[in-house]
């Protein structure tokens, strides 16, 4: 139950890099920039909603059971299936384009995305 909650954005490291080799646009990553992104988790047992709240109102949401496979959706529209495991206290799960974790470390909720030697770590406090 520790991802339950609502986060948001402290830091991120990568963000420009990583939004370039996925192809997102230009214009959307300057709007994205600075950002202070909403993360809101529930959980109950190994469902987890996890929702992420983004500019001009656009949300992405994602309900799964850890350990199954399940129907995702990228930022862009793009529709997956997807297993989150659970490993070390940390969610882990691969995208179409790259590998994420997420972790909480010392109350923070701390994002990873990796695609080949390119990553984006975003830190995001508990509102």
């Amino acid at each position: 139950m520790a991802f339950t909650g609502r986060w948001e954005t402290e830091t991120q490291e990568g963000y420009v890099e990583f939004c370039k080799l996925l192809g997102i646009p230009d214009d959307v990553i300057e709007k994205g920039r600075d950002y202070k992104l909403i993360t809101e988790v529930t959980q109950d047992g190994n469902s987890i909603t996890w929702t992420q709240l983004y500019p001009a109102n656009h949300k992405v949401s994602n309900s799964f059971t850890i350990g199954v496979e399940s129907d995702m959706e990228t930022i862009g529209g793009k529709k997956f299936k997807a297993t989150v495991n659970m490993e070390g206290g940390k969610l882990t799960t691969t995208f179409p384009n790259y590998h994420h974790t997420s972790e909480i470390v010392g109350g923070k909720l701390v994002e990873t995305s990796k695609a080949g030697s390119v990553v984006l770590k975003r830190t995001s406090k508990k509102m």
